[in-house]
């Protein structure tokens, strides 16, 4: 039975910290990504739509928090050639925010995650049994499952599903049936 269709979408606003002082969250990742891309602060913040001030003082908290410049800036001239770029550290701090932002992100567009959260479990997907073998590969594993019905599920999930809930042979699981997907949990005793 499928899940209902979402009526809500799932918004999150992600930033990052250090010792508990905010460094980046949306609006500074925006502007550390226009700067790498346009080498100009004035150039950033213009496509940004916020005054150069700002922009300076936004870097100028970053940089608070992480001790160290996030921004080289290069002087012009008559014939131009002025500039900014990211230091090292405000690339660094730029890429774990965008790690940060997928990561997130994977889970608020992923419709598999959200069914899952909704899916109703009953009597009728729900199949007692045991343990009869489990192999182990690098990513996934296999688990046997002998139900009362003389029958083998055989479930593949991941390895680290099999080490968070610690399951060994001979062991009593309930082979959880999702559309295409055999999922296992433990038995409640």
């Amino acid at each position: 039975m499928p899940a209902p269709k979402r009526r809500y979408e799932s918004k999150y606003k992600p930033w990052i910290e250090l010792q508990g002082k905010a460094i980046v969250g949306e609006g500074r990742a925006d502007l550390l990504r226009a700067i790498r891309d346009l080498s100009s602060i004035a150039k950033a913040a213009k496509k940004l739509d916020v005054p150069y001030r700002t922009a300076w003082a936004q870097l100028k908290r970053i940089e608070a928090a992480v001790g160290t410049p996030v921004v080289k800036t290069y002087r012009g001239g008559a014939k131009g050639g002025g500039g900014a770029r990211l230091t090292e550290e405000g690339a660094r701090v730029l890429r774990e925010y965008e790690k940060y932002e997928r990561y997130l992100g994977s889970f608020a567009n992923d419709a598999d995650f959200w069914e899952a959260l909704d899916m109703k479990l009953s009597a009728r997907n729900r199949i007692r049994g045991v343990i009869e073998g489990l192999e182990k590969g690098e990513v996934a594993a296999s688990v046997k499952i002998i139900i009362s019905t003389p029958v083998v599920i055989t479930a593949v999930i991941t390895r680290d599903a099999v080490d968070d809930l610690e399951l060994k042979v001979g062991e009593e699981v309930e082979a959880v049936i999702k559309a295409t997907e055999v999922m296992v949990s433990k038995s409640e005793r």
